[in-house]
């Protein structure tokens, strides 16, 4: 079977303008070259301008699509108002929001300082926030309709997650806000749905929560029922369809595709128990290296 295989009409996201949170690398890439390929144009954010940059030309010529880079903290509610602004200057509406900025680390909860703790809820739970509301407000304000918030949560949102507990618990708050706000808003003509992906490695992202040789240690794959991670494009297919107005009665659902991972063991991070205090200092030390890299 190709998992890999596209799953929606071409001309599926024609006409959409959409705006992708940490769009320059990993999931964020993936999902925003095929909306690309569907006909839509995309906006992609982060902090790191250049790597925008450098992801917007491989991606507009891969599949001839417009994407344009637009540099914004998501921590900070007046840059997230300035490329809402941008956005629109470029592409004269933004029909589909995508939150899908995130960051995450692993540690024993005891060893984070109160600022890592804080690092990570405001990356995901506040710039899920500051999104949402900069972009839903000026709908409304503007009377425009029929449009689409699609959040990226995780599985442990709902279980909880050892280990990742910054993660888990913004993740829960972004995934009580769109169940929140597809009541509120749908009378203002905006859906809400998220998905809670399962294991879908990304170089950069596993790399920091996995380096070295843990990720042969602690196979996720293993955890898996269907005993294989996500294909990228199975995710993509996913995004376009509920950002896509084939999903127009879908509002307030989170989907999870994970292949049976949390129905088998809740907490995509449990595992980790087994990791003795002095891997712990081994680990801090080699995430530090990649990450001054």
């Amino acid at each position: 079977m190709n998992f890999q295989a596209k799953m929606l009409r071409d001309d599926a996201l024609k006409n959409k303008n959409i705006v992708v949170t940490g769009g320059g690398s990993g999931l964020g890439k993936a999902m925003t070259k095929y909306f690309l390929e569907l006909g839509a144009q995309v906006a992609i954010t982060s902090r790191n301008l250049e790597k925008l940059q450098t992801t917007v030309k491989e991606l507009e010529e891969e599949t001839g699509g417009k994407c344009f880079a637009i540099q914004c903290d998501v921590r900070l509610y007046e840059e997230v108002k300035q490329m809402r602004d941008e956005a629109i200057k470029q592409m004269g509406s933004v029909d589909i929001l995508l939150n899908n900025a995130a960051g995450n680390f692993i540690s024993p909860t005891e060893r984070l300082s109160a600022n890592a703790f804080d690092t990570i809820i405001d990356i995901v739970l506040k710039g899920s926030k500051n999104c949402t509301l900069a972009f839903g407000k000026h709908w409304i304000d503007q009377k425009e309709t029929n449009k689409t918030v699609l959040n990226i949560v995780t599985t442990y949102a709902w279980t909880g997650s050892a280990y990742v507990v910054p993660s888990a618990t913004a993740k829960a708050g972004v995934l009580a806000m769109t169940r929140s706000l597809a009541v509120e808003w749908a009378k203002y003509g905006i859906r809400f749905n998220a998905v809670a992906p399962g294991p879908f490695p990304t170089k950069g992202a596993w790399d920091r929560l996995l380096p070295g040789n843990l990720k042969e240690k602690f196979d996720l794959a293993q955890k898996v029922p269907l005993k294989r991670v996500g294909e990228h494009q199975e995710l993509a297919n996913l995004a376009a369809y509920l950002v896509s107005d084939f999903s127009a009665y879908v509002n307030g659902e989170v989907i999870t595709i994970d292949g049976g991972e949390w129905l088998k063991g809740a907490g995509q991070f449990n595992l980790l128990e087994d990791i003795p205090s002095e891997m712990w200092d081994m680990l801090e030390e080699m995430i530090r290296k990649k990450k001054n890299k």
